[in-house]
């Protein structure tokens, strides 16, 4: 991860874009079937990489999007421009501010299925993985962190470094000869070790600075004395010492080895015995203050000899306890590196999730300002359709008014469904039925029957009751008043051999026949105009196939 977050400046998109940083996607290359046009981005037809959606529609890499408006004055969309350039409006226009966060087509691509384009990598799996397996690909080709040229195969960079790198070589302390890795183990030659062990031990505190393994050279790294031989700007020296830790552990620890050898072969010439010589050196896991030899005499019993004890060489006892400081220091800078990069990339992510969610929130106002106007919209439409069907059904009436009125105060009214109307009458669920308006004349009076087949009053549940009904009329102010013309029943034998026929005059006093104040007066006539045991009997026709006719003649004359 310390490895992803180092590098994460370097793709930043620089003001000019050159082969190394030009903001590209995914390339389609890496997906194991032909992607989706929804899936490539406009302006570098790549993969998708953080899509951004404009206005016009259209997606963009998050770097794309950046690198075209800050390097063009007014970005227009690529698509929208080549589609149909006379279209072109506000929306065709370029800005980071203005596009928002693809979830959905982030989270299609993340499920695309992959695989690694290195040569001898045989990895396959999804998108969201695929950036992490770069970083980790054993086949993939990366630059020797020494600075030597040379670009290698990242399974390959430890036998790089132990065999071939020319900038990884060790410096032997005797005779100052260069030697790579596996040279120095087999490397071996004479000198005085007493007369440097000598040296050691007179060496003065005023001069243990200059003589420190990890003194500051001016073109140099600070572990040249070790064996580094990498030089370069105090820049490049600072980059070299953080990527090259490892190496120079491992050249203070040969280094601290010939050491110790050397003291000890030197220790044994001065006081004329052999020490039987133990290591313990476990590698970078354990401190290298560790170091020490035991030795022992057997003619004059056992004997403990530690050949770097505090009064034989306290310079190099210093050093061994600074280098451990500075060791541990080293570790703890770069971890802190490694927090402080990892800290950065989440705060790069909780600004990017913060500028989605508020694009998603622009988008839910606009989507909510556009709910309710179509809410709107479908109330007045649903209110226009009842209206028009309120229209509709008075236009209904009417026309069936217009089919069944009569204007010369002759009426003929069908009735069907005797038997279930009658049984309505029974049960109270309908007691009466009116016929359709009728007229004594063009602009006479507006009048209509009302029968009850069950019976009403003294009629009632005998005899099936035949009432006049006088009706307000458009043209009552017209006429005269009360309405004083005869009115005739009959109900017709369909074998036209006896109908049943009353009739009567209009009591002029009684408020039935007076000019109508609401929609109708009180209904007057006949309430036993006919048996109901002659009306269902089987001797005459008054009802056929469930079906009676009943006609009213009004004499006007």
């Amino acid at each position: 991860m310390a490895e992803k977050a180092s590098r994460d400046p370097q793709d930043i998109p620089g003001s000019s874009p050159d082969e190394n940083e030009f903001p590209f996607g995914y390339p389609t290359s890496v997906c194991e079937d032909v992607p989706d046009q929804k899936y490539l981005c406009t302006n570098c037809n790549n993969v998708l990489k953080k899509a951004l959606q404009t206005l016009c529609g259209h997606r963009y890499c998050s770097a794309c999007l950046s690198w075209l408006v800050r390097n063009n004055k007014n970005p227009v969309c690529q698509k929208c421009r080549e589609e149909d350039p006379s279209t072109l409006s506000e929306g065709s226009l370029l800005a980071e501010e203005r596009a928002f966060g693809d979830a959905a087509i982030n989270k299609e691509i993340s499920e695309l299925r992959v695989h690694c384009v290195t040569l001898g990598c045989s990895w396959c799996g999804t998108m969201k993985n695929f950036e992490e397996h770069q970083t980790l690909c054993e086949y993939a080709l990366i630059p020797c962190h020494t600075g030597c040229g040379h670009v290698v195969m990242r399974k390959k960079l430890a036998d790089h470094l132990e065999n071939g790198c020319v900038n990884n070589v060790t410096v032997c302390h005797k005779c100052k000869q260069s030697l790579s890795s596996s040279e120095y183990h087999k490397h071996s030659c004479e000198g005085s070790l007493y007369r440097e062990q000598k040296h050691v031990q007179a060496e003065t505190p005023s001069n243990e600075k200059s003589r420190s393994v990890l003194s500051v050279s001016k073109d140099g790294c600070r572990f040249s004395e070790v064996g580094c031989s990498f030089g370069g700007s105090k820049e490049k020296i600072k980059e070299h010492e953080k990527a090259a830790v490892g190496t120079h552990m491992l050249l203070l620890l040969q280094y601290m080895k010939q050491l110790k050898a050397d003291l000890c072969t030197a220790s044994q010439a001065a006081n004329g015995f052999i020490p039987q010589s133990e290591l313990n050196v476990n590698g970078a896991e354990k401190s290298i203050s560790e170091l020490h030899i035991s030795g022992s005499v057997g003619t004059n019993g056992n004997l403990e000899v530690d050949c770097l004890t505090r009064t034989s060489v306290p310079g190099d006892e210093s050093v061994l306890q600074q280098l451990v400081r500075e060791k541990v220091i080293s570790e703890l800078e770069n971890k802190l590196h490694v927090f402080e990069n990892i800290v950065a990339v989440l705060n790069k992510e909780v600004e990017a999730s913060n500028l989605e969610i508020t694009a998603f929130q622009r988008q839910s106002e606009l989507d909510k300002n556009i709910i309710r106007g179509l809410e709107l919209k479908i109330a007045e439409l649903h209110h226009c359709l009842t209206q028009k069907d309120a229209g509709l059904s008075r236009l209904h009436k009417n026309l069936l008014f217009s089919e069944q009125a009569s204007y010369d105060g002759v009426f003929l009214w069908k009735i069907t469904d005797v038997s279930r109307k009658l049984q309505d009458s029974v049960t109270g669920r309908a007691v009466s039925l009116y016929s359709p308006a009728f007229y004594t004349a063009k602009y006479g009076y507006k009048v209509c029957l009302r029968i009850y087949l069950n019976g009403d009053g003294t009629g009632k549940g005998t005899h099936v009751s035949l009432f006049f009904v006088v009706m307000k009329g458009d043209y009552d102010a017209l006429l005269p008043w009360p309405f004083r013309h005869k009115v005739t029943f009959m109900l017709l034998d369909q074998n036209n051999r006896e109908h049943i026929i009353d009739a009567f005059r209009p009591d002029l006093a009684s408020a039935s026949f007076q000019r109508p104040v609401n929609d109708m007066n009180v209904a007057s006539g006949c309430p036993t105009f006919l048996p109901l045991t002659k009306l269902q009997s089987q001797k005459h026709a008054y009802v056929r196939e469930d079906t009676l006719f009943l006609k009213c003649i009004i004499d006007t004359n």
